[in-house]
């Protein structure tokens, strides 16, 4: 938009200082002594001067510009260009710079505003931050017999623990199963044993009754042959 304003504004001031330079450029041709014929007089008739009434319809400060220089005769190569509506166009230029200055001023004020409030929030933020990482150490300690500790540093403990005591509870199950199997087999051995000794228990009384019998059969018979023998 400023360049066009800028290009616009340029195209108005290099017409203006066309017309000067084609007003104020001397003839150059030399002046020879005519002879000076009568003429008859004749009658002039001057034309009334068309009213243009063509309108722009276009708004813009391009669109009048270019309405202004279509509108406008070519002399020498200058164009001839009605100051009403030079004036026209300077006052659509001027209103439009100034419309464009209060903008700017506007933008530059939102712009201030914008870095103020950004500022703010970011102070804002900063203080949010600090908060949530107090809170956030706090929530993360762990106080454990008078010792702070951090929630990482409390669980590896607490892990390391419950390892050592899972390995201690297997080593004390694999021995109790061992002990276990071992009792089994003592205790099957020792039935064995009993079995074996009620065995020989029974067959050794076996033996006892039978000798005995022998024994008391060789008495009977001792004591027999000494009735025979009186």
């Amino acid at each position: 938009m400023k360049r066009t304003l800028f290009s616009i504004t340029t195209g108005i001031i290099l017409s203006f200082l066309c017309l000067n330079i084609a007003a104020q450029t001397p003839s150059k041709t030399q002046t020879l002594p005519v002879k000076v014929q009568p003429v008859p007089a004749k009658k002039v008739y001057y034309q009334k001067r068309a009213i243009d009434t063509v309108k722009n319809t276009d708004f813009s400060l391009n669109g009048q510009y270019q309405f202004m220089l279509s509108r406008s005769k070519s002399l020498y190569g200058a164009k001839l260009i009605n100051p009403a509506r030079l004036n026209s166009v300077w006052k659509s230029a001027n209103d439009t710079l100034r419309k464009e200055r209060i903008e700017l001023k506007n933008a530059k004020a939102k712009v201030s505003e914008q870095e103020k409030t950004i500022v703010s929030l970011k102070t804002e933020i900063s203080g949010k931050e600090n908060t949530l990482n107090d809170t956030t150490a706090k929530a993360d300690e762990i106080s454990f017999l008078g010792v702070s500790f951090t929630k990482g540093t409390y669980n590896i403990i607490v892990w390391s623990i419950i390892i050592i005591l899972a390995i201690a509870l297997f080593i004390v199950i694999a021995r109790s199963a061992k002990n276990i199997i071992e009792a089994k087999h003592r205790t099957q051995l020792y039935d064995e044993i009993s079995a074996e000794y009620q065995a020989y228990k029974a067959k050794s009384n076996e033996q006892q009754r039978k000798l005995a019998r022998e024994l008391q059969d060789e008495r009977n018979i001792i004591e027999e042959m000494r009735s025979r023998g009186k």
